[in-house]
């Protein structure tokens, strides 16, 4: 079974990228990865909290900030099947509510939360350290 990581010594910045703070992938959904059977998106963090703010008007769930990112991969894949004319089922999992978050979409609503993209650079030299396993 595979599992994706940047190792126990990757420390990402102190930025607010919603949801938890762990440095890898489950084994299931890594090996789900790896059998082609799921794809791996990478939303930016504004446009996540602007989805969950979407899903919360829409249908007065407020998400956690982790279930923002796959409510804004969701929303990303209906835009492309209505411009496509497409007919698709897309299911994405809401893994939370957002009531102990709310200082989180204070600061999304208040300009204070920014996109970050993790230098490229970094993730290459956090892979260099992982342990060589058979």
């Amino acid at each position: 079974m595979k599992m994706y990581t940047l190792g126990h010594d990757f420390m990402p910045p102190g930025i607010h990228a919603g949801g938890l703070r762990y440095h890898g992938d489950s084994p299931l959904v890594s090996q789900l990865y790896h059998e082609q059977l799921i794809e791996a998106v990478a939303v930016p963090q504004l446009a996540t909290f602007e989805a969950g703010v979407m899903f919360a008007r829409t249908e007065g769930i407020i998400p956690a900030p982790e279930s923002c990112h796959p409510v804004r991969a969701a929303i990303d894949e209906a835009l492309v099947c209505k411009k496509t004319q497409e007919s698709k089922t897309i299911l994405f999992n809401l893994s939370g509510h957002g009531h102990f978050d709310m200082a989180a979409y204070d600061k999304y609503f208040s300009g204070q939360l920014e996109d970050y993209d993790y230098p490229e650079a970094a993730v290459a030299e956090a892979i260099k350290r992982l342990p060589k396993v058979g």
